[in-house]
């Protein structure tokens, strides 16, 4: 069985963090028993509780045969595949990828909580995943993050 899992992507650190963001989608596009559903644009946004330059973000649906566990595995060896460090929490990364969303499921154990916490308080997760699925619209709390700084700068290349 194959569920839809929603995957964040986001870098800001690194000589081109557009291209680490396509390396990523296509590490994601080589998971075993998986394939790319659909690919946000490319959005530019301000670090949130966080410092250092701004965040190139994207969002990437996925169809999986990988159990949630396992897709977070497989996330973490491509973030470290591309120098992850975690030296402090909101740290700036060369390469942060978050499993946001797995199907309908809702988990809170010490590795994993799904949905991702504060998905719907955060411009740079809602504007790429309302892009590729609008219907996710509910999931978004309040306003404020309408007030976040993002624009969109272009396609996310597979």
């Amino acid at each position: 069985m194959k569920a839809r899992a929603y995957i964040g992507l986001g870098a800001n650190l690194g000589a081109d963090p557009s291209a680490t963001l396509t390396q990523a989608a296509r590490g994601l596009a080589a998971l075993p028993e998986t394939r790319v559903a659909a690919l946000s644009g490319i959005w530019r946004s301000a670090p949130v509780d966080a410092g250092g330059p701004d965040f190139l973000n994207a969002v990437v649906a996925l169809d999986t045969a990988l159990a949630p566990l396992d897709l977070l595995d497989a996330l973490q060896a491509i973030e470290q595949a591309h120098g992850r460090e975690r030296p402090y929490r909101h740290a700036p990364r060369t390469l942060d990828l978050d499993l946001l969303l797995y199907d309908e499921l809702v988990l809170d154990t010490p590795r994993l909580t799904l949905p991702h916490p504060r998905l719907g308080e955060r411009a740079f997760v809602l504007c790429p995943l309302l892009e590729i699925d609008p219907g996710l619209a509910r999931l978004a709390v309040g306003d404020a993050w309408r007030s976040q700084r993002i624009e969109r700068l272009g396609p996310l290349p597979l």
